[in-house]
Formats: C-alpha cells, structure tokens, sequence
C-alpha cells in the first residue's frame, strides 16, 4: 500500500486527486493538505501530489525533498529555472515526476502535433481554458509549442509565414519557441486546445477537448505508482504510457 499525501487538496484538482486516491485498492490518502495547514502529517507519506499555484509549489517541494518524500507535481508554471531547482532537490533519495499535462488525450494531441509539424509551413496554438485559470499561456500550450518547433527545426524549417507589422496589442498572440500561442479564458470552458497546421490548400486541426477533472487522474496515479521506481527527475509522464 502506497502512502499518499496531496497539497492543493481544497482545490478541485485535489479534491477529485483525493477522491481517486480513496477508491484506489493499492493507495492511501494520510494526508489532504491546502495554504497553511502543517505539512507535518505529509511526513507519513511515501510520495506527495503538487496541485497547487506557482506561488507555494516550490515551498512544498523544498521541504518534500529535505523529508526524503518522492514528489509528482501537477502545478502549472514550472519555467526553465524552476525545473532546474526541482533536479537539484531531487538528485538525492527522493524523485520527481513534473508534467504539464496528466490527460492522456492530451499527451496524444502533443505527440501527433509533434509528427505533423514537419511536414506543414504554418502552424498555431490555440489554448481555451475556465476564467480561474491563473496563468497564460497554459503549461500545456508551453510544452506543445517547444515540441512543434524542435520538430520543426530538426527538419531544417524556418518562421512561419506572418506579414503583420502593425499589432500594438498583440492580437497575434504570444511567441513561444517562434509559435503563436493565443489564450482563451471564457466561463463554460474546462481544458481545450487546438494546434492548426497549414499548406497551400489543406489545413490539419489537431483538437483536444477535456470535460471534467477526472480525465487527469489515470495519469496522475500511474506516475504515483511510478515516481518511487524512478531516480532523479522524470519530466512528462509519456514513456510511463508507453506514449
């Protein structure tokens, strides 16, 4: 029986990450933590869950680390450094998986953006999320946006065709890694994302639409399971789905 404890655990993440943990055979919730409860009773754990803000991630990490607890975080806005720091923490007894994304669709929807991108001259990302999301553009948009342009790159592509000059509000987005990326943030909407590629003549839409919170937990779980078995930092949790 694997020992969990979840940090976030009043958000809607944590309280649909304790309920699976709860009807789960092979795991144990001894601890559902939030901002400024004591994280002492997270010391029986064996592995912690990180679905907080950007702002207490890192604390809860720090002290994971130091307690010899293996770590999987859910929180967005994980930049470069950050996860630089996490390797640190994490280089000793206690491991880390960090993804930005635990839906299994969407995991797939970066993998096929990552095949097509080669093979067309434009492409953009559109990311369409709940108005309480705290940061733009998504993790996920982020991480689809480095995979698309590294793929591109690999195939000796150059910048999208853009003629704009005049976009003083930045109607055409943000860049990451050269790729377009325009944030929705609109009440009715979960987790949704659509990469557009296009040629002279054809347009590819690769679409992913989540619905309900419970689509991120068989892959939150299976990198609960994993996270003890693997040393260091693991970032994504594809090869743990044979993705």
């Amino acid at each position: 029986m694997l020992k969990v404890a979840v940090f976030g655990a009043r958000g809607r993440m944590g309280q649909e990450l304790c309920r699976a943990i709860g009807e789960a055979d092979d795991l144990e919730l001894v601890a559902a933590l939030d901002v400024d409860d004591d994280r002492e009773p997270a010391q029986a754990a064996d592995v912690a869950v990180d679905f907080t803000v950007p702002d207490a991630v890192m604390g809860n990490l720090e002290w994971c680390a130091e307690q010899g607890i293996h770590a999987v975080v859910g929180t967005t806005g994980i930049t470069a450094e950050r996860l630089e720091r996490i390797r640190e923490l994490f280089s000793g007894d206690a491991n880390a998986v960090v993804a930005s994304n635990y839906s299994i669709g969407s995991l797939l929807m970066m993998k096929f953006a990552e095949i097509a991108a080669p093979f067309f001259e434009s492409v953009e990302i559109i990311e369409l999320h709940h108005p309480n999301k705290v940061d733009a553009p998504s993790g996920t948009a982020v991480t689809t946006a480095g995979r698309i342009a590294a793929a591109r790159a690999a195939a000796g592509l150059g910048a999208t065709p853009d003629a704009t000059e005049l976009d003083p509000d930045g109607a055409r987005g943000a860049k990451v890694d050269g790729i377009s990326v325009h944030s929705v943030r609109q009440r009715g909407l979960f987790a949704n994302q659509e990469v557009r590629f296009g040629n002279e003549g054809e347009q590819l839409v690769i679409t992913e639409n989540g619905f309900t919170r419970g689509a991120y937990m068989p892959g939150v779980l299976a990198a609960v399971r994993a996270v003890p078995t693997l040393p260091g930092v693991t970032v994504g949790i594809e090869s743990l789905l044979g993705i």
